[in-house]
């Protein structure tokens, strides 16, 4: 059999079943007496296991069949649900999940889970509460042939090569930075010629808590320890030295496990972005499909009998029916925000475990749909916002006791449709922000004085968290970790061309409100004028419009600015920042278009408005795709390209 030809589907389908495992389990400890979720979480391994065995996968087929093994003798009650068994099955439901992303992603990482279906074996056979409750899979990172050349020539010249794990705090809320405090401290010791997670990864947050180094190095294994010790929130889980025999470069035959996708052609296994459509609005589209054919027969009709009169009546056809083909082919690519909020119970769980934390996680408005490239963007945002309210909003429970409050923490997760725009509400009931304390912090970083917070209300002194570095590791408990890393929460959200906005009163809750449109496909804009060229400005970002006389501008510091309705307003004249040769064109009126990016406000000052209309935004392909100030292009009415503005990135 061809597994090319099926790949993506076994991917697709793993996921869909690892996410029922997740929710299964998370229903079980809720209610151990809960046979539909514990049926459910049967089926999944089950048909996980078939899949996995029918693609060849024979890691994934072991662990599903004993996981399959002890969830049948719970089923049969010959076991009794506990926490012990609950932490493994969700231990083993991390290792189908990386192997299946190892499989989508082609790496080359074999997974050793004879611990895991060691502790599985012990409990099908009764042992299982005398099995360790640390059991957990390993990850063996194989070296490609260059690290293993380096590896032996640095032998070769008395070099030690040494494996360095490093475990993240859970309560660290930087973890890029720690991590490059290791690299900075390791490399003054030699050289790293492996980390896995890939740098990139690491500078990106895309890593749990643990990361690997390969260390080429001439010192002692007491100068790593020292090295890596010296750095706060971090510790040494694993230091070895790493031997390589000249043999192991020669090939060798190998069991075949995940990694055995190295043999698949590599252009294949990356997986489509799919969305499961309802027959319904595929027969709706079908069915307006017919309509289009049937009155472009007319036209074609009317083209050789010369009716003319039947012309207007076939074009008003065809412009209603290009609309509802428009507004279905819109809902196709919508998917249900479920496919997001699904992630966060597992997280919450697990995460308010560590900080010994009760929080019940309330989530509303699942059912609310976005478009797909939309629902793919926001997932890093909302993980970063849920973390910093478990980690630094909720109290623990003898916190919250001595405040007269629950001894339960509540973080609510809410979506629901408002126009054409989804609110996504994040929403804890824990402590607030200190407005004072953000005051002092705003004033010794530099960014406002004290006579200029006076006239601030608080609405604009809590923005300032929104600023990058405006907190760091040693500010965090001030301000109970409110700044970090909330400006590149904003800047995600600014670059889908939504906003976010805080809410936060002490002792009573922190409310971040995330705005986004429903789709980024189709937009309305505002066509303007720029010298001869056509700019787009997304009517989302554009607070208003007004025409002002040249005069009326005036230079501060070096910046244009205006004064509108007793308001500042900051100019910037589109034709020198897009570079638009000028035409020598000079008139004494100027039309400023006021846009917005969350709180702030900048005036856009162009030639000419045209009009507001609809567009089709179009990719500027991989040469043009980082362009400054530019989001896309999109194909006018009358056949012209008009490029469409970023506006997050103007100011």
């Amino acid at each position: 059999m061809d597994t090319n030809e099926y790949l993506g589907l076994f991917l697709e389908e793993s996921r869909e079943n690892l996410q029922v495992l997740n929710e299964g389990l998370l229903s079980l400890e809720q209610d151990p007496e809960n046979e539909m979720a514990l049926n459910e979480i049967f089926r999944a391994a089950h048909t996980l296991k078939g899949m996995a065995a029918t693609m060849g996968f024979e890691q994934i087929t072991e662990l599903t069949h004993k996981m399959e093994n002890v969830l049948g003798k719970l089923r049969d009650k010959e076991l009794e649900f506990s926490r012990f068994i609950s932490d493994l099955l969700f231990k083993c439901v991390d290792a189908l999940e990386n192997m299946v992303e190892g499989i989508s992603t082609g790496n080359q990482n074999e997974f050793v889970i004879d611990d895991l279906v060691a502790s599985l074996k012990n409990l099908e056979e009764g042992q299982g509460q005398a099995v360790e409750e640390t059991s957990q899979y390993t990850v063996k990172d194989e070296l490609n042939e260059y690290e293993n050349n380096l590896i032996l020539k640095g032998q070769e010249q008395n070099y030690h090569t040494y494996k360095v794990v490093v475990e993240v705090s859970p309560q660290c809320v930087m973890k890029a930075v720690r991590a490059f405090m290791v690299f900075k401290n390791l490399e003054e010791l030699g050289e790293i010629i492996k980390s896995v997670p890939a740098v990139q990864d690491l500078e990106d947050e895309k890593f749990d808590r643990e990361f690997t180094l390969y260390l080429l190095t001439k010192e002692n294994e007491n100068k790593i320890r020292n090295a890596v010790d010296k750095i706060s929130e971090i510790s040494l889980k694993q230091l070895a030295e790493v031997k390589i025999q000249k043999e192991a470069n020669l090939p060798k035959e190998k069991k075949k496990t995940v990694n055995q996708v190295d043999s698949w052609d590599k252009t294949k296994i990356k997986t489509m972005q799919t969305v499961r459509v309802d027959i319904t609005k595929l027969d709706n589209l079908m069915n307006l499909v017919g309509e289009l054919v049937i009155n472009k027969t007319r036209l074609e009709q009317i083209m050789k009998t010369g009716q003319v009169t039947s012309l207007g009546e076939t074009v008003e056809q065809i412009e209603r029916i290009t609309s509802d083909l428009q507004n279905v082919v819109m809902k196709v690519r919508m998917v249900p925000i479920e496919q997001v909020f699904n992630r966060f119970p597992r997280m919450v769980r697990d995460f308010s475990k560590e900080l010994e934390k009760e929080v019940e996680l309330v989530l509303e408005g699942q059912e609310t749909e976005l478009d797909r490239t939309v629902i793919d963007e926001i997932s890093d945002p909302l993980v970063h916002l849920i973390r910093n309210s478990l980690d630094h909003g909720l109290e623990k429970p003898e916190e919250r006791l001595a405040q007269s409050k629950s001894r339960v923490g509540t973080l609510k997760l809410i979506a629901r449709q408002e126009g054409n725009s989804v609110l996504i509400i994040v929403e804890d009931d824990g402590q607030g922000i200190n407005i004072e304390k953000v005051k002092t912090k705003a004033v010794e970083n530099g960014m406002v004085t004290i006579k200029e917070l006076e006239q601030m209300s608080e609405k604009e002194i809590l923005d300032f968290i929104f600023a990058p570095g405006f907190s760091t590791a040693q500010q965090v408990t001030d301000i109970s970790g409110r700044g970090v890393g909330l400006d590149v929460v904003r800047a995600k959200i600014n670059s889908l061309n939504g906003n976010v906005f805080l809410e936060s009163q002490p002792g009573i809750g922190t409310k971040f409100t995330i705005k986004l449109p429903l789709t980024l496909a189709i937009i309305q804009a505002l066509l303007v004028k720029v010298e001869e060229e056509v700019y787009a400005i997304p009517l989302a970002n554009i607070d208003e419009t007004t025409l002002i006389e040249e005069d009326v501008i005036k230079n501060v510091q070096g910046q244009e600015v205006m004064v509108l309705r007793g308001k500042v307003l900051p100019l910037i004249r589109l034709s020198k920042v897009l570079e638009v040769p000028c035409t020598g064109k000079c008139g004494e009126e100027l039309y400023v278009v006021v846009v917005r990016k969350g709180e702030e406000q900048i005036g856009l000052v162009v030639d000419e408005l045209i009009g507001q209309q609809e567009i089709v935004i179009s990719s500027l392909g991989k040469l043009f795709s980082n362009l400054p100030g530019i989001a896309g292009a999109a194909i006018l009415g009358d056949g012209k390209v008009s490029l469409i503005l970023d506006i997050g990135t103007l100011f």
